[in-house]
């Protein structure tokens, strides 16, 4: 009984673990698209495609180039703030003033161009690279974990302590904040409204790179990559529309309740189980679970 209770227990530990790190993946990917929704008031549909186009980037500097990860990692990332900078600035730009569903299905024609251009580029096939963590794994509680699992639960937080500092501690990220809740009072106070948009887009989209870095040695480098997006945005709806906290604690259930349906409920439960508890969740929380009070109704 004694070992069952220890099986169960490292079991426990494990699944929770791997939770908290696929949830990490989600609360960045849904962190990314509030920020840009603050900013701007368009939600980025092509946000998961940056997620991928990323990982096939990474994969190219990685396995053909021959780069070392550490040199492919800040250069991927740079990349993808640089393309979403140009998306804000040279093509977001254009619509401003138009309803926001102009912006959806803007967003979601650069997403399918996006995902058109990597397949032509690099072919449908899945593939992976090698990371510094790759066939490494730790022993907690009695539970193996996979060292990657760590890498991301920890790059997780310190992204998020890093957009807190950024956000409350310096005089850009008062700013930004400044402008998300009103751009023509910022304008009127002399904040370049334009280049922070540009920025906060820029931000949004490095984060994307950074969560395909991490999560395509676990899920493959692959055009279903994309998908995470949705899983975000089921989170970002959870947690509470617009809230930054609440993407972050969104994606962390959603992760969560992935990992413990999948071993402990029916097959078939781990992919609709999520949605399940979040329409539960909805009924009782129209605006999520910390949702702003301001905000509109999800």
């Amino acid at each position: 009984m004694g070992a069952f209770d220890s099986a169960s227990l490292s079991q426990f530990v494990q699944l929770g673990l791997q939770g908290i790190s696929t949830g990490a993946i989600y609360s960045l990917v849904a962190l990314g698209l509030v920020l840009g929704y603050k900013a701007t008031e368009v939600l980025n549909f092509a946000h998961g495609d940056v997620l991928m186009l990323s990982s096939f980037a990474a994969w190219y500097f990685i396995a053909e180039a021959g780069l070392s990860f550490w040199f492919a990692l800040p250069l991927v990332v740079l990349l993808a703030a640089l393309l979403c900078w140009l998306l804000e600035a040279r093509v977001m730009r254009a619509i401003v003033g138009q309803p926001q569903f102009a912006g959806v299905m803007l967003t979601i024609g650069i997403g399918f161009m996006i995902r058109g251009g990597t397949s032509m580029v690099f072919g449908p096939d899945s593939r992976s690279y090698p990371t510094p963590w790759t066939g490494h794994a730790t022993t907690l509680g009695g539970a193996i974990v996979a060292d990657l699992n760590l890498v991301i639960i920890a790059a997780a937080l310190g992204v998020t302590a890093l957009l807190f500092v950024f956000l409350q501690r310096t005089a850009l990220g008062v700013a930004i904040q400044a402008s998300s809740q009103n751009q023509l009072a910022s304008y009127l106070c002399g904040v370049r409204v334009k280049r922070l948009n540009s920025l906060v887009w820029a931000i949004s989209g490095a984060i994307a790179a950074l969560c395909g870095i991490l999560l395509a040695p676990i899920s493959l480098v692959d055009l279903s990559l994309w998908f995470v997006m949705l899983k975000a945005l089921a989170a970002l709806v959870l947690g509470g529309f617009g809230s930054v906290p609440g993407a972050i604690l969104g994606g962390l259930l959603i992760g969560l309740i992935e990992q413990f349906s999948g071993v402990y409920l029916p097959d078939g439960f781990k992919d609709v189980m999520p949605y399940l508890v979040l329409i539960a969740v909805l009924v009782f929380f129209p605006r999520g679970l910390i949702g702003e009070a301001h905000g509109r109704r999800v």
